[in-house]
């Protein structure tokens, strides 16, 4: 927990890493979360590849947060690829880790699936995967939201609803996608109080380090781009380390207008990043 220093309330600080595609580099990702633990993070949550092509790396990388590090692990799981038989293994596989929370997610199509495939699919979305887990066992399940709508979503009353049915079945925190203009989280907020929706909201934030990082962030999200962060890529387009700086001062500035407006959590997608985050933490503790 960190404090917020304009309401005094206390907020969940918590963050994302991912594992790497080489096993070799496992080392690499430990190192990272022996920093990252120095934070006193209140959990940290670990990606899954499409289809389930990290799923082994997850589960150890998750062990070693909540086993190594003492930190609560958030493993991440997707319903794409995902049989009932397989469902079980991995949470099986969890239980015995003593990893007790997970973020279920319908995932992306994997490069190697095809369409015949992706169609017959036994887990077609997130809350089919929810049903799933919540069947098996007293797990803690997130859910992920976007604050401008899923981009495959036909409209924002649309996603409100299924969110709303993720909820109903279970779900008890929600992490929102990147997002970099706060305004529009903060009607997406309102969104939620609307629909009834009470789990716990992050509010996950992605320092944008490099010029190139952030078109592969906004195809993923579905996450508009204000003219302030374009006008900064536009500037240090050619100089790295300027960049880098800027977008976590971008960063920093958008923690701080949320902890003014009274969020309760907040999500850093560390790209696998120690110092990154550990700068944007100490500027705002």
């Amino acid at each position: 927990m960190i404090q917020n220093k304009y309401t005094g309330e206390e907020i969940e600080f918590s963050c994302e890493v991912f594992p790497p595609k080489r096993d070799d580099d496992m080392y690499e990702i430990f190192q990272t979360l022996d920093a990252i633990e120095d934070l006193k993070p209140d959990f940290i949550s670990v990606t899954y590849g499409a289809g389930g092509s990290n799923s082994k790396k997850t589960a150890k990388i998750a062990s070693y947060i909540q086993n190594v590090c003492d930190v609560e692990a958030l493993a991440h799981m997707t319903a794409v690829g995902m049989t009932s038989e397989s469902l079980d293994e991995r949470l099986q596989e969890l239980q015995k880790k003593a990893v007790r929370r997970i973020l279920a997610l319908r995932g992306d199509k994997p490069r190697a699936m095809s369409e015949e495939e992706f169609e017959a699919r036994e887990y077609r979305y997130a809350s089919d995967l929810i049903k799933g887990i919540k069947a098996f066992g007293d797990f803690r399940i997130a859910a992920a939201c976007y604050p401008e709508k899923h981009p495959e979503s036909p409209d924002v009353e649309t996603d409100l609803r299924f969110l709303k049915e993720k909820c109903d079945l279970g779900v008890s925190e929600l992490i929102t996608q990147m997002f970099f203009d706060n305004e529009k989280f903060y009607r997406f907020r309102e969104n939620l109080d609307r629909y009834g929706i009470a789990a716990e909201l992050h509010a996950g934030i992605m320092p944008i380090t490099k010029v190139n990082q952030l078109g592969t962030s906004v195809s993923l999200s579905g996450s508009s781009v204000p003219t302030e962060l374009s006008n900064l890529i536009a500037k240090y387009s050619e100089n790295p380390e300027g960049m880098r700086q800027a977008g976590i001062e971008y960063a920093i500035r958008q923690v701080d207008d949320l902890m003014k407006h009274g969020i309760r959590g907040i999500h850093i997608y560390t790209m696998n990043k120690a110092d990154v985050t550990r700068e944007i933490y100490q500027a705002v503790i």
